[in-house]
């Protein structure tokens, strides 16, 4: 009997302790996850400090510390970030999310090369279906010419992607120095269509109508010079004709290209356009922005 009355005390002990605990601890990794949940990343990353700071680093995860490091870059602590990442890569981990975030951390410190490295990295290992990825990419290796793997990215670029006036923007500066005027041909007339005043594609389309008709007028100048007969004066009359037509369509693009950037850059086309029409009063205002 004494026995059980033993027994039934310590029932009542366990008990009493048991309706007295907290029921849940709650930890500062679970407190960081909250923080950030609720877009407080100052104090998400307050909390992983304190939770790092209180765990033996034999029993964090490498995931924990990626995932600190996103945080981290969230409260705009890029060097914390590195840190954290660094401590996840020794523990052998790694994710997309982890690489892309270091390539924004290497893109703000202007570090090209490790940005490339990072976003190159994300392709190997995770594949290319991220467009925010493959977009970065398709700008760097325009910047740095490197064409050929530019074409490659562009492939890769969802149908959204593609119509982004700023890859639209790679895309085009790739193809000219590639010297693909089919496709910039193209290009120009799609940038004008989201864009209007879109200076690369009004000066691309100014100049091709431009050099048609210079080029043709050379031409058809040399060949009659060389035997000034009658029927080659009434070829050249035909010729010049067209010239006059390629002229006609370059000088929209070059009127609105002066409008946005009058200057020198533009005057000396506009001059040899209107001298071409005989208007003495247009192609000297041009020519006093030529000097």
């Amino acid at each position: 009997m004494a026995k059980n009355k033993l027994l039934w005390g310590a029932v009542i002990v366990i008990f009493m302790a048991s309706c007295g605990a907290p029921k849940v601890l709650t930890t500062q990794k679970t407190e960081a996850t909250n923080f950030e949940a609720n877009g407080n990343y100052s104090q998400a990353l307050a909390a992983w400090t304190s939770y790092f700071d209180a765990t033996a680093i034999e029993d964090v995860a490498g995931a924990d510390f990626a995932q600190a490091a996103k945080t981290a870059f969230k409260a705009d602590n890029a060097t914390q970030a590195i840190s954290w990442f660094d401590q996840a890569r020794y523990k052998n981990y790694a994710d997309a999310g982890m690489y892309q975030t270091l390539a924004a951390i290497y893109q703000q410190q202007d570090n090209l090369s490790k940005e490339l490295s990072a976003l190159e990295y994300i392709i190997e290992n995770y594949g290319t279906t991220n467009s925010e990825v493959n977009s970065r990419l398709l700008a760097i290796y325009a910047e740095i010419d490197a064409n050929d793997k530019a074409l490659e990215v562009w492939k890769t670029l969802d149908d959204d992607s593609k119509n982004e006036e700023s890859n639209l923007d790679n895309y085009f500066a790739v193809n000219k120095a590639l010297e693909n005027n089919t496709v910039c041909d193209s290009l120009a007339e799609v940038l004008l269509e989201k864009n209007p005043e879109h200076l690369d594609a009004l000066e691309w389309n100014a100049k091709k109508y431009y050099w048609a008709g210079q080029n043709r007028y050379e031409q058809e100048m040399a060949k009659y010079n060389k035997n000034k007969t009658r029927k080659n004066y009434n070829t050249l009359l035909k010729e010049l004709d067209l010239v006059t037509a390629d002229f006609k369509k370059a000088l929209p693009y070059l009127n609105k290209l002066w409008k946005l950037k009058p200057g020198k850059e533009y005057a000396g086309y506009l001059a040899n356009i209107y001298a071409r029409f005989g208007d003495e009063d247009k192609t000297e205002y041009y020519k006093n922005y030529m000097k």
